[in-house]
């Protein structure tokens, strides 16, 4: 713009009569913000006064062309959102009519004084008018290209960023998967590993660069013996796309590696494999789990078995017990102290089966909406009856604010009689066996507190263990059997209990 207007000015109006300054200043109208288009603008009025002398208004209004910057400032507001071929036709508009007005301006000026034929001037203006145009039009050209380039580099620009986002953001999912995961290339070169693969490597896995991963053969992840397999089975992935699997055992370790391919898109949207993921997972302990779910399967066919025979066994007991009364009947006197010990005997082995068999069930309890505190004072008659025979008391200390729980009310009696009589049988005349309830956070405490010898700590270890007693004509099975009822009720039973001082177990049951 500066040095258009310099040109024109410096060597006379007749020789270069109009000056082009006019084009670079529309197209900065046109293109520019609103405050850059007026600066330029204002630019533009302040050269023409500091290199003009002298000033007159034929050239301020021939060099500036400001009586048609009001026709430029208002087609601005629509240029920047028209379409290339729209703006090429009105920056051609616009410059065509600034250099019409100004030919006319210049032929109506000069023509009066000058030797040139009027011909001679309309070709001149002509001329300039092409010229500007043709000026114009290429730099509006260039301008919207340098525009649909910088679009074009901000467009990658922000493909870039969120390529990298997208990437550390896969990086950090695949560092929080609890798996170790390596990516290898088409020759089984790893590419990457995220943080568990380092951490398994280095502790766990015969790798002798642990610490350097990168660039290595996944070979090293496995023993020797093993490195032909981890091989074929990359290959599978790259040449064939099969997804294999594949256990690898490494001290006492296990471990369970699959390979799977990774795919690649190529130029014309066909895909094609660029590698193969490893992911290795220790199941060691899930290894152990299925072998303690075996033991478990044979255990409980066994305890079915068992049930079944116990079950059985009751029948000729019953029977024996039965010949026992008539040939009781029909002995001397002196020998019903032999047949009551056999006969107790046999009770005492027809309620460890009892025992036993409640034990092995183990059923789907059905429960209801039941009080606790119901249960309790159903029981009472008959905890009193057997504590009266003892010499003993019970103390009932109910709270208030006990809600109904989900209970099968019979297996809950069987729970609170076992413990009141284990109890009653700790303690010697005149104790006190005390049953109470309370509310602990959310949940439902049943404490059945006895005044008797107490449990050794050696002891309390092993009390619910099956066939487990302290006592000496016990079956073991009693406390087993509640351990299982409260379990079947997503309850606990603990015990407290200290020499001297008494027992206390405590069934918790969740509201």
């Amino acid at each position: 713009m500066l040095l258009c207007l310099i040109f024109a000015l410096s060597v006379g109006s007749e020789t270069v009569p109009i000056s082009l300054s006019i084009i670079p200043v529309t197209l900065a109208i046109l293109y520019c913000k609103a405050h850059i288009g007026a600066a330029l603008s204002i630019l533009h009025i302040l050269f023409y006064f500091l290199l003009a002398h002298p000033y007159d208004l034929y050239g301020f209004l021939l060099h500036t062309g400001i009586l048609l910057y009001p026709i430029v400032w208002l087609s601005a507001k629509r240029f920047k959102h028209n379409t290339c071929s729209r703006k090429m036709n009105t920056v051609i508009a616009l410059i065509t009519a600034e250099l019409a007005v100004a030919s006319l301006l210049w032929v109506v000026y000069v023509y009066p004084d000058t030797t040139y034929s009027k011909l001679h001037l309309i070709l001149s203006a002509l001329g300039y008018t092409v010229g500007a145009l043709a000026a114009g039009g290429m730099s509006q050209l260039w301008l919207d290209r340098m525009g649909r380039y910088r679009g074009m580099e901000q467009q990658l620009s922000e493909v870039h960023h969120h390529y990298m986002s997208e990437t550390e953001k896969l990086h950090q999912i695949l560092n929080a998967v609890p798996l170790s995961i390596a990516t290898v290339d088409v020759e089984g070169k790893v590419v990457f590993v995220n943080e568990l693969m380092k951490q398994t490597a280095k502790e766990q896995l015969p790798c002798t660069l642990a610490h350097n991963l990168i660039g290595q053969h996944a070979s090293q992840f496995v023993e020797q013996e093993q490195a032909d397999k981890m091989e074929h089975s990359i290959q599978q992935a790259v040449v064939h796309g099969e997804v294999s699997v594949l256990t690898v055992r490494y001290g006492s370790h296990v471990f369970l590696s699959r390979t799977v391919p990774i795919y690649a898109y190529a130029a014309k949207g066909s895909k094609e494999v660029s590698g193969a993921m490893i992911t290795i997972q220790d199941v060691t302990e899930l290894e152990m789990l299925r072998s303690e779910l075996d033991n478990v399967d044979r255990l409980s066919l066994v305890g079915q078995m068992a049930a079944s025979i116990t079950h059985e066994v009751r029948n000729p007991m019953a029977v024996v017990r039965g010949f026992l009364q008539l040939m009781q009947e029909k002995s001397p006197e002196s020998l019903n102290h032999y047949y009551r010990i056999v006969m107790e005997e046999l009770d005492r082995a027809n309620s460890i089966i009892n025992d036993f068999l409640s034990l092995a069930q183990n059923r789907i309890a059905e429960k209801e909406e039941s009080q606790l505190h119901d249960i309790i004072h159903e029981l009472s008659p008959l905890l009193w009856a057997d504590a009266n025979l003892r010499g003993q008391s019970i103390e009932l200390m109910l709270a208030h604010n006990v809600p109904k729980l989900h209970l099968n009310a019979k297996e809950i009696k069987q729970v609170v009689l076992n413990l009141a009589r284990n109890g009653m049988e700790a303690m010697t005349e005149k104790g006190v066996l005390t049953l109470e309830t309370r509310m602990v956070d959310d949940r439902v405490e049943l404490c059945v507190h006895d005044t008797g010898p107490g449990i050794p700590p050696v002891k309390q270890e092993k009390l619910f263990e099956p066939f487990y007693t302290t006592k000496a004509k016990g079956t073991g099975l009693g406390l087993s059997m509640c351990l299982s009822i409260v379990e079947r009720h997503n309850g606990t039973i603990t015990v407290e209990s200290e020499e001297g001082q008494g027992t206390t177990f405590k069934v918790a049951f969740q509201r």
